[in-house]
């Protein structure tokens, strides 16, 4: 019996170094796949979100972008910021281009590129606009979480907001309370199932770089996430909604420091009347692998 060969290549994004920001792996033609399948691969490759592409006719994929799955270990993602970042870079390849679209679960995506002389190439997205959720009581959530009360910073609020994907955003007091943080997975699931949320994105203002803006933890089932651009959205427009961000400056979120993947993800959102819209995210891509997968 023959084998099904498909070729894959792994990106390191969020990041402009090797063995740094978040891994990603990258199916550029995944024709043939059924779901069961691409969810067995995603597990295979055991990393925070693996992404399929699906080819379509190219005036297809002018009109509407080129058509792209993401799957984690345990389910297929509307959407996911890394995965779309790398994907993008991936398709982007060498041909120099100023835009790649993406079509994915929550609709195209577009990533826009810009060629610093002398510096990497640097991608930003523009995630859908943000909707405002729950503000949440901070006693409520340092008893799902397991977070003590003391830890979670009194003066800005805990708030699910969603750019695709409804993260809670979740203000420390610094970076002692982020550095001994842990979660309560079971109770916080079900507590975010009840509330519209689908994980906690733990951020405080007190940063190891300087020039970062907030200092970012995402726990959840898998384990930690290095970088998570889409929870980076939410962030975003809380910020701004907030005045912790002013309206379109672009600020750095790190992430991944504790697991010795430190991240930079550049955000910014901008303010029409009173909303919050705009949310853009970017960062660099490398990529650190090729191979070819088979059964």
């Amino acid at each position: 019996m023959s084998l099904r060969r498909f070729n894959f290549l792994q990106l390191d994004v969020f990041t402009a170094k090797p063995f740094e920001g978040n891994p990603l792996a990258v199916f550029p033609d995944a024709t043939g796949l059924n779901d069961d399948q691409m969810q067995a691969i995603a597990r295979e490759m055991n990393l925070s979100e693996t992404t399929f592409i699906l080819p379509r006719a190219q005036a297809i994929e002018k009109e509407r972008g080129v058509r792209v799955r993401i799957f984690t270990v345990q389910e297929e993602l509307p959407f996911a910021g890394h995965p779309t970042l790398g994907t993008a870079f991936a398709l982007r390849g060498k041909t120099g281009a100023n835009e790649i679209r993406l079509e994915l679960n929550v609709g195209t995506v577009p990533v826009r590129f810009e060629d610093p002389s002398g510096e990497p190439a640097f991608g930003e997205m523009t995630q859908i606009e943000p909707t405002f959720g729950t503000i949440h009581d901070r006693a409520k959530i340092a008893e799902v979480t397991g977070i003590p009360i003391d830890d979670i910073a009194p003066d800005v609020p805990v708030q699910t907001i969603s750019t695709g994907v409804p993260f809670t955003v979740l203000p420390l007091r610094d970076l002692a309370a982020a550095r001994r943080l842990r979660i309560d997975q079971t109770r916080s699931t079900e507590y975010l199932n009840a509330s519209g949320g689908k994980f906690f994105f733990c951020v405080t203002r007190e940063t190891v770089d300087r020039s970062a803006r907030l200092h970012a933890r995402m726990l959840f089932y898998n384990g930690e996430d290095p970088a998570t651009g889409s929870a980076s959205g939410c962030a975003a427009a809380w910020m701004v909604a907030h005045n912790i961000a002013h309206p379109d400056e672009r600020v750095i979120i790190e992430q991944g420091v504790e697991m010795k993947r430190p991240s930079r993800i550049f955000v910014r959102a901008s303010r029409s009347d009173d909303r919050v819209v705009n949310v853009r995210v970017g960062g660099n891509v490398v990529e650190v692998l090729r191979g070819e997968l088979f059964f």
